[in-house]
């Protein structure tokens, strides 16, 4: 069990020279995931959706992980967002951070990154499910708000012990 504590922490510390932008958390050790992905629109129309998403926009979405509620944290730039979830039984805080750069193809990569802020090894998938469903698509099972944006995931980085079931993220 130490060991695998150990593990989770220096899995939690991660590399300082990647291009993700992640959200601090003040447990020692975290579950946590990092997704890289491209839309086919443009990187307006990726934030708009998401945002839509996270206000329950006329109340046509909800969280389809074991309906969770995200908060706005900050919105101040068009280059990225800053998020929390709160799971559906009250009882976890994530923080989730996303940055959107336009593609030279008008679309859009966007860097995600979620942390648990507590204590944790193994997450059943759910920071990896806190981005996608906010990104996922009809394609995926999801429902969308305005617009129904494809997303290639290109890269999932969970941290050791994390998973990254999309199965786990359709829960409602």
């Amino acid at each position: 069990m130490l060991a695998a504590a150990i593990v989770g922490s220096l899995a939690s510390i991660g590399s300082t020279q990647d291009s993700y932008d992640c959200p601090t958390s003040p447990a020692l050790s975290y579950a946590s995931c990092k997704v890289t992905a491209s839309a086919d629109k443009d990187c307006d129309a990726v934030r708009y959706e998401m945002l839509a998403r996270v206000n329950g926009q006329y109340a046509t979405w909800h969280d389809p992980h074991n309906n969770g509620t995200y908060t706005l944290l900050s919105n101040s730039s068009p280059s990225k967002l800053e998020l929390k979830r709160l799971t559906g039984d009250k009882k976890y805080t994530d923080k989730i951070n996303f940055v959107f750069e336009p593609n030279a193809d008008f679309g859009c990569t966007v860097r995600g990154c979620s942390r648990s802020q507590v204590f944790s090894i193994g997450d059943f998938s759910t920071n990896y499910c806190n981005m996608f469903s906010l990104y996922c698509s009809s394609k995926d099972g999801c429902k969308h708000v305005e617009s129904d944006i494809t997303m290639t995931e290109m890269e999932v980085k969970p941290s050791a012990g994390a998973t990254t079931s999309k199965r786990d993220c359709l829960k409602v």
